[in-house]
């Protein structure tokens, strides 16, 4: 496949995943799908989960990954690498959208391990699965535990897990596209249109070859000729 075909397959493909990065993070503001926890905690309480207000989502596999997505998809535009150039760029924008994935996937995953914040039995407000021994993602018995929000560890779960295939899935085509740049920006382009231009190149270098040849064969057998009468003289 031409390298500005995958460029454009890798750029289209970015784009829903930067967004339901930004989705996630942003749903994840509103626990139990209620403002009312978020305004409590701009006022100054813990009702939030810490990995939430890093940003992973919206900062690391939302924009990181989106601004590369825009120039690797205009790369492929016309369905072939444009040039060499280009091509080069797209390999810097891609290690900015594998940062921006690693980032986003990284908080997903402590965000997954720690837990989210709630409110127990007492009515404090705690992370309670983070200093347990067990692990509350493989035993539901455990969730009963939040009292509030109502559903926060679903909640928590899907979302984050959610980020994290998207960030899994970023860093796969970002990574993918640093070694389609690389190979488009030492190959070069791919146009169909070019390709027959630089076969006529080469098929006239070879007549010319060709026609070189039959006459240096020629000067050959005339110098041969000319010796051999020149020897009969002598």
């Amino acid at each position: 496949m031409c390298t500005g075909k995958c460029s454009k397959f890798i750029g289209i493909s970015l784009y829903p995943l930067a967004l339901l990065s930004i989705i996630c993070n942003i749903f994840l503001f509103f626990p139990d799908f209620q403002t009312t926890y978020s305004k409590e905690a701009a006022e100054g309480l813990y009702r939030l989960t810490d990995e939430i207000k890093y940003m992973g989502g919206v900062v690391g596999g939302g924009i990181l990954v989106l601004i590369p997505a825009i120039h690797i998809h205009s790369t492929g535009s016309q369905g072939c690498c444009a040039n060499r150039c280009g091509m080069f760029l797209s390999i810097i924008f891609a290690a900015v959208g594998v940062t921006g994935a690693l980032y986003s996937g990284t908080i997903a995953v402590v965000g997954l391990i720690r837990g989210p914040v709630c409110s127990v039995e007492d009515g404090t407000w705690s992370r309670p699965f983070l200093n347990s021994t067990a692990s509350y993602l493989g035993d539901s018995d455990l969730w009963d535990i939040c009292k509030e929000p109502e559903n926060i560890v679903e909640f928590n779960i899907g979302l984050f897990s959610a980020l994290l295939v998207a960030a899994c899935l970023e860093l796969l085509l970002c990574g993918f596209q640093v070694l389609n740049g690389l190979f488009g920006c030492i190959c070069g382009t791919c146009s169909h249109k070019e390709v027959c231009t630089l076969h006529k190149k080469v098929t006239i270098s070879k007549g010319q070859i060709i026609y070189l040849l039959h006459l240096l064969l020629i000067v050959l057998q005339y110098l041969d000729t000319d010796l051999w009468f020149q020897h009969g003289a002598l």
